[in-house]
């Protein structure tokens, strides 16, 4: 039955075509290429022309040094300027608390997470990390060198002060 189901629509949408009188089509005055059709649709597709398979990027290589990024914006949680494969991060294990914890900084050398980690969505602080905060990938990414995809002209804080803006 399903492999009816094609044809069937196929000789409906046929039928439908003959249905109305045809009209003769008229040429485009300037005739559009797909590749600029492909551009003008989505820039990420890197002048890739739609109707062809994009080849994607090679993977971006993590900036394995732990020299952290400046923020751009407040607020903005820190990138992790380390790798990250296979930490385990599961309701019941969090590898990035092995070395971020008040009690172990220290001794790793790494910043402790920030005390609004250790407060509930009700103001009550904890001793242990809040359940909301405790998937540490939700809001922090790894450093890469991946270049931008499409061309960006945000400028950050220090950008945005420097140049005498005011909010």
């Amino acid at each position: 039955m399903r492999s009816l189901l094609p044809l069937a629509i196929a000789v409906l949408l046929a039928g439908c075509g003959k249905a109305h009188e045809e009209k003769p089509h008229k040429a485009p005055d300037a005739p559009v290429s797909i590749t600029n059709a492909g551009q003008q649709i989505d820039a990420m597709r890197r002048g890739v022309p739609i109707d062809k398979e994009a080849s994607p990027p090679p993977m971006a290589r993590v900036e394995n040094f732990d020299r952290p990024r400046p923020i751009n914006y407040e607020m903005q949680p820190p990138t992790i300027p380390h790798a990250i494969d296979n930490y385990q991060l599961t309701v019941n294990t969090n590898r990035c608390m092995l070395c971020h914890t008040r009690s172990n900084a220290e001794k790793f050398q790494a910043p402790p997470v920030s005390d609004t980690h250790y407060v509930t969505r009700d103001g009550k602080i904890l001793e242990q990390i809040s359940s909301r905060r405790y998937f540490c990938v939700q809001c922090h990414v790894v450093q890469t060198d991946a270049p931008p995809l499409v061309e960006n002209r945000f400028q950050g804080l220090d950008t945005s002060f420097a140049a005498g803006e005011t909010r």
